[in-house]
């Protein structure tokens, strides 16, 4: 009996001993790995300056022709010659369609052999009223005869002429919108007219800003359209009222357009200068880890772990974000000229994170990039 209670206890402490040296392993890998620091995060970083902003406002313009119509017919009639070519350029005067005008012809042949009639009357009867063999009323009556006959003549004449429609003024042409044949009514439009040199751009600006932008200020205008070519505009009018929906006042500027590569309707992007410039220091959109409790940038320094060895790491900087600029955000606090700031890679950062830096690729950091590049 004394024996194999000897040999239970024996086992419980064999078993006792095999947990414990488990649990031993167990604590020392844990402290191990409380001890074990991962490697070094691959970085770009960039060393950060105070620069001078202008204080502009980004808003969405509309272009808008300087000289813009719809040519139409003046008068009813069929086409009888086409004289131009959708999305052609022409001057001012140039035919652009002649409607038939036979019948105003055959007209004005009838009222011109009147008139030389009139004109044969009125002479007969001046050399007779001087002579006084009529009586000043018939002289009047013939004077009267001749010039109702030559005001019908320039009537039909100026019917005729109507019938040639021009171009108002130089400018380049839309899409036709008539045939060869066809019967025009008083008003069917014809083509679009536009003159886009130089061109007008519409822009809204709110109503608290409106003050800081006199008439004579310039505007900036890019589009997508156009890749890597800005407009400059110069402010011509600005609207008197205020719009009651949107608070914005209409600001219309004036810019050359030589190659007409701004067409009528086109939307754009201005900036508008809206007071003096401001020093920020500027940063890569990429560096700023954005969060609902603040936005921040992680800042390279030496730190030291818990042994007191030094290595590269990381700080976490919270900062205020105060307006863009191409790829470029501006911070207004939270950093200091010449701190070097991770500008790619902080989605895998924490603070205190150890970092290698590695300048070769670059994120973008253009103040005006170019829509291909974005």
């Amino acid at each position: 009996m004394a024996k194999r209670m000897f040999l239970v206890l024996g086992i419980v402490a064999v078993l006792l001993i095999a947990l414990g040296f488990i649990k031993f392993k167990q604590v020392e890998m844990a402290v191990h790995a409380a001890a074990f620091q991962p490697p070094p995060e691959a970085v770009t970083t960039v060393v950060v300056q105070r620069e001078h902003w202008p204080a502009t406002m980004s808003v969405i313009g509309t272009m808008e022709a300087v000289h813009g119509v719809t040519v139409s017919a003046d008068l009813p009639g069929t086409v009888a010659m086409i004289e131009f070519d959708s999305g052609k350029a022409v001057h001012a005067g140039d035919v652009l369609i002649e409607l038939d005008t036979r019948q105003e012809r055959a007209q004005l042949a009838a009222l011109e052999a009147q008139r030389d009639l009139a004109k044969v009357n009125f002479d007969r009867m001046q050399k007779l009223v001087n002579a006084g063999v009529i009586s000043r009323m018939d002289f009047d009556q013939a004077t009267a005869q001749q010039r109702s006959t030559e005001a019908n003549v320039a009537e039909i004449r100026a019917t005729i002429e109507r019938k040639t429609i021009r171009a108002p003024f130089t400018g380049i042409l839309g899409i036709r919108k008539v045939n060869l044949g066809q019967y025009l009514a008083g008003g069917n439009p014809i083509v679009s007219l536009q003159s886009l040199n130089p061109i007008y751009v519409n822009v809204g600006v709110p109503q608290q800003a409106a003050g800081q932008v006199p008439v004579g200020s310039k505007l900036r205008i890019t589009t997508e359209n156009v890749a890597g070519k800005v407009f400059t505009g110069t402010v011509t009018a600005i609207d008197s009222v205020i719009d009651e929906g949107t608070r914005n006042v209409q600001v219309q500027a004036t810019l050359s357009n030589p190659g007409g590569e701004l067409r009528p309707g086109m939307f754009v992007q201005v900036e508008v200068a809206v007071g003096a410039s401001r020093t920020v220091i500027s940063l890569p959109a990429s560096a700023i880890s954005y969060a609902p409790y603040g936005d921040s940038v992680y800042v390279v320094t030496d730190l030291k772990d818990p042994k007191g060895n030094s290595y590269r790491g990381v700080r976490q900087q919270f900062v205020k974000v105060e307006g863009s600029r191409g790829d470029q955000v501006g911070i207004v606090s939270g950093l200091n000229p010449g701190d070097e700031v991770v500008s790619s890679g902080v989605f895998k950062l924490r603070n205190g994170a150890a970092v290698q830096v590695n300048n070769k690729v670059q994120p973008e950091n253009n103040p005006a990039p170019k829509p291909e590049d974005s």
